[in-house]
């Protein structure tokens, strides 16, 4: 039997960034991969090779904020492997049924130009509107980059400026009573309250409901950030799309020794005596592991599918009902549209520019066009009325991304993953056929049509993918590409449980990580990060301990003097 110091189950871009660390503190690293392709929700493919060959398709991921907010780009030095960013601006774009459009661009002075050419006193509040959120990101920072039981982390984290930015969001008793009553409201209240204009409220609502909700779900106003954070860190894309992060990524593991295999379903975790030791292939192949197991999967698919129940039971015998059924998902995820095009898209009704075409496009009518994008889903409703839709034309900032003169489409519909009244139908039961979702992707284009009217004779082919199909592609628990919803209960301290909330487990040397864990989904590489230095921790307490007391008054005492 084949043995390593750590097997990762999945190589996505967070279980590639965790062994990246692992394997820099010399640990030897076996990632196993499910797919022929590494990279999970992150990977660019040439998804269409006999219809439309040489364009490529980021299959799910596409817009990167997050991961420009911690230090793994740079502890990584992934430049040195590969990785080059694209900063996007504009950032967004939302055209108006009145012919009003929201233009945003990384400068929030730009921005402000762009509102006020309608309102005025809307400029004039959305400069004060991203000034606080950006002080509720300096202030949340810390906290994204640090296990969330880990103290001296989180202290460590807290520089002069980010420091400044929490004192300034609580302050006195009143002020700090506002600013939790702010954050457990919804984000529709939160924008009723600052703007007037639906041409402005509506795309904060579109991208605040990213998180995976309705923008009127209480609990939920930390989504109206987004928008801010295109801002300050930006917006960017590698070049070569989403997957040149996870080729980066390889680059840095195999050049340190690390073994990456794909098209390895894994079957089963060994346990032994309370303590996970392996695991075992689909073939049915062994490999051990000395060290221990991390799980780059969700938590429920682990426990519930992947280590026998006695072993579970043994090591806490309310986990696996607790997992059942106190993780919530809402029924919402996504059917992904992807056309090659033989030109742009042309907004030619709102004064079109190709420029408009660099960051994301926004069909957001109106803030109740956006609620319903989001509640249908949540009662087993495909929101076909009045589709919303995020769109991006990847090829407007990264030509390499199709053949020359050629551009791509990349289309977010959120959708349920079981359809109501459909149930034991389609595929895995949840309703969805091949026919339904290219009946939902007809309904969409026609939609985008309305403001682009090009966008059916310029398709040379499409590819659509129903969240039922998507959900089996990602091995996601019902096509929740976050693993489990990012609403405050499951957040932080709670995510995906507060006896699992610190990457460790009850079965010994068994580890989390991924989007199911703090901070959360998206392209971050925070909860790899986070999950490697709780792993370093229990080799070495002591030693660790002391590395990241230091490394904590370092940052902190330099800041004082930059």
């Amino acid at each position: 039997m084949e043995a390593y110091d750590v097997i990762i189950i999945g190589a996505g871009h967070n279980g590639l960034v965790c062994a990246s660390y692992l394997l820099k503190a010399g640990y030897t690293v076996l990632l196993l991969e499910k797919r022929s392709v590494p990279g999970g929700a992150a990977t660019t493919e040439e998804a269409l090779p006999k219809e439309a060959p040489g364009f490529k398709f980021n299959l799910c991921a596409i817009d990167h904020e997050f991961i420009h907010l911690g230090p793994v780009l740079q502890e990584l030095e992934l430049e040195k492997y590969g990785l080059e960013y694209l900063f996007c601006s504009p950032v967004v774009f939302c055209p108006h049924p009145d012919g009003k459009y929201f233009l945003g661009h990384r400068s929030v002075e730009k921005t402000c130009a762009e509102i006020a050419r309608y309102n005025e006193r809307d400029a004039k509040k959305y400069a004060e509107y991203t000034d606080f959120w950006q002080r509720v990101l300096g202030a949340m920072i810390p906290m994204f980059n640090a296990p969330p039981k880990s103290i001296v982390d989180i202290v460590g984290n807290y520089d002069f400026k980010k420091l400044k930015d929490l004192l300034s969001v609580l302050g006195p008793p009143d002020k700090t009573l506002d600013f939790i009553r702010t954050m457990l409201t919804s984000a529709e209240d939160v924008i009723n309250e600052w703007f007037d204009s639906e041409f402005l409220k509506a795309p904060l609502a579109r991208l605040a409901s990213e998180l995976g909700a309705p923008p009127s779900q209480k609990s939920l106003a930390v989504g109206a950030i987004m928008m801010a954070m295109r801002h300050n860190p930006g917006m960017a894309r590698p070049r070569g799309g989403t997957g040149a992060l996870v080729k980066a990524l390889l680059n840095l593991v195999t050049s340190l020794g690390g073994t990456v295999l794909t098209d390895q379903h894994v079957e089963q975790v060994l346990v032994d005596d309370g303590r996970a030791v392996g695991v075992r292939l689909a073939h049915g192949k062994e490999y051990r592991a000395t060290r221990g197991v991390i799980s780059n999967i969700d938590a429920k698919r682990l426990f519930l599918q992947l280590i026998d129940p006695s072993d579970v039971d043994a090591a806490d015998p309310e986990l696996r009902e607790r997992l059942e059924r106190r993780i919530v998902n809402n029924n919402e995820t996504i059917l992904k549209i992807d056309l090659a095009l033989d030109e742009p898209l042309r907004f030619e009704h709102h004064d079109h520019k190709d420029e408009y075409l660099i960051g994301s496009i926004l069909i957001a009518d109106s803030v109740k066009q956006v609620e319903t994008a989001h509640s249908d889903p949540a009662v087993g409703k495909i929101p076909l009325e009045d589709p919303s839709m995020y769109l991006v034309v990847p090829t407007m900032l990264d030509p390499s991304m199709a053949p020359p003169g050629k551009h791509t489409a990349w289309i977010e519909f959120f959708a349920p993953y079981q359809i109501d009244g459909a149930e034991g139908t389609g595929l895995n039961g949840t309703g969805w056929t091949d026919e339904l979702k290219n009946q939902v992707a007809d309904r969409v284009i026609d939609k985008l049509a309305e403001y682009a009217p090009n966008v059916k004779r310029s398709t040379i082919a499409r590819r659509v993918e129903s969240p039922a199909e998507l959900g089996e592609r990602l091995g996601a628990y019902k096509g929740n590409y976050y693993h489990i919803d990012m609403t405050l209960d499951q957040m932080v301290f709670f995510r995906p449980l507060p006896e699992l909330a610190n990457y460790k487990t009850p079965i010994e040397g068994l580890y989390l990580t991924g989007a199911g864990t703090h901070p959360g989904g998206s392209i971050s590489g925070m909860p790899g990060r986070n999950c490697a230095r709780v792993f370093l921790y229990a080799q070495q307490p002591l030693a660790q301990t002391l590395k990241n007391a230091g490394n904590a008054l370092k940052s902190t005492v330099e800041s004082f003097f930059t």
